[in-house]
């Protein structure tokens, strides 16, 4: 997995607190729980320990999986791209011609996207017809839904 992963600094920073608080606080609570259960006796036939050593692994994972993608961040900053068409980290608007709604987006790694903030993955189905695009195109997008038609209104960082 050598994936280089485009994020912002403030990605990246969420990145860093989530991983510290993982490593910190997540494992110290874990490791309660083990020790509690531990002290009730016999840990063949303690499913609330066996409970908790499965917890840990899967908090291990987490961290591991969140480290790997920490070391394969590459920081972007949207002054860097140029702004005449759709790159990662563009603000997008776009009018779906089907009901004439104006929506926004912002193209995001998928690593920070988070669809309640209007930041979609450039490797979504909406992220993957808009890249590279310019103003006043129009693109279709095959979604699970079937296919919707926007035009692009307006591309800014």
């Amino acid at each position: 997995m050598s994936n280089v992963v485009y994020m912002t600094k403030e990605g990246v920073q969420n990145l860093e607190e989530e991983i510290h608080y993982l490593k910190t606080v997540e494992r110290k609570e874990v490791a309660q729980k083990i020790a509690d259960a531990r002290s009730h006796g016999d840990l063949s036939e303690n499913a609330e320990y066996d409970a908790a050593k499965q917890l840990q692994e899967l908090l291990e994972i987490k961290i591991n999986k969140l480290e790997s993608t920490l070391g394969r961040v590459q920081v972007i900053r949207p002054d860097e791209l140029p702004n005449d068409k759709v790159y990662i980290l563009s603000k997008v608007k776009v009018q779906n011609k089907k009901n004439n709604a104006i929506l926004e987006y912002m193209l995001v790694s998928d690593a920070e996207a988070d669809f309640e903030k209007q930041k979609i993955s450039v490797l979504s189905p909406i992220g993957k017809a808009l890249m590279g695009k310019a103003i006043g195109e129009q693109v279709e997008v095959k979604v699970p839904a079937g296919k919707l038609l926007f035009e692009i209104l307006e591309i800014n960082r």
